[in-house]
């Protein structure tokens, strides 16, 4: 699947009728890399990955010992005053052979260059249709990408408001279609993630002043919609571009956030 080259987009208001035309950054002509995206991804997460290991004496808390040779049995440890092998790793209730050790590094390493480029060749995948719905996200009929709107959007104050703006700008059945949740497989039901959601819209915008200072009001009026995140274009990170490692993630950018992507260095 050859990636779409967009020099052109179109600026939105908050009701969805345009403005403007304007030409995109370079960045949008980025070669399509999945390769990268993965490892970058991959890397991110790996970051989050807690070290874990066994107890030192797990399975060697026993009075087995082997009762040597000329008994006409195997000589693997075996309880006192009993026959039940222990303390060995093929016997019930021994230890582990290799078992998991807090000093395995987990993290992985992904060069610099490699990271920026998958960085921009995900910025890139947001602009082609065919991966957005390849992805599996919902787009109304009439809907070009990239999705470019007004800075005013960030001035919604109320939830409301945000959901009325997405139905305008066609992407409102991508958020219902974020809105059921998963009950997780396996033990982390009870480790305080019982539930996974899909991934939906993100909404990139522009930094105005210093990170504490900076107070946008689309940041809160967004957060309860299930599956849309708010990311600065300064912050942006291959996994919110890319989740799960798969590029093309249904995307909405504010004008001064594309003047970001502009200026950027890499």
């Amino acid at each position: 699947m050859a990636n779409e080259v967009v020099s052109k987009a179109r600026v939105l208001d908050v009701s969805g009728n345009v403005l403007k035309e304007i030409t995109l950054p370079q960045i949008f002509s980025e070669a399509y890399r999945p390769d990268l995206i993965k490892r970058a991804v991959i890397a991110m997460q790996s970051h989050r990955v807690q070290p874990k290991g066994t107890d030192l004496l797990a399975g060697r808390r026993t009075s087995a010992e082997s009762w040597g040779t000329g008994r006409g049995v195997a000589r693997l440890p075996r309880i006192k005053g009993g026959q039940r092998a222990a303390r060995a790793p093929q016997a019930v209730g021994g230890r582990q052979a290799h078992p998991p050790k807090t000093a395995r590094v987990l993290a992985r390493k992904v060069n610099k260059k490699e990271r920026r480029k998958a960085i921009r060749s995900a910025i890139a995948a947001t602009g082609n249709a065919a991966y957005v719905r390849l992805r599996g996200h919902r787009l109304a009929e009439g809907v070009e990408l990239p999705l470019v709107v007004d800075d005013a959007f960030t001035n919604l104050k109320k939830t409301a408001e945000v959901v009325e703006s997405l139905k305008a700008l066609g992407v409102w059945d991508d958020v219902i279609r974020a809105k059921p949740r998963k009950v997780r497989a396996g033990r982390g039901k009870m480790r305080g993630r019982r539930y996974k959601t899909k991934r939906s819209v993100l909404i990139v915008i522009a930094r105005e002043g210093e990170p504490r200072e900076d107070t946008n009001a689309i940041m809160h009026a967004a957060k309860n919609l299930p599956g849309v995140d708010v990311a600065y274009a300064q912050e942006l990170n291959a996994e919110l571009l890319a989740p799960g490692t798969h590029p093309g993630r249904l995307t909405i950018w504010t004008e001064s956030s594309l003047a970001t992507l502009a200026s950027r260095g890499d």
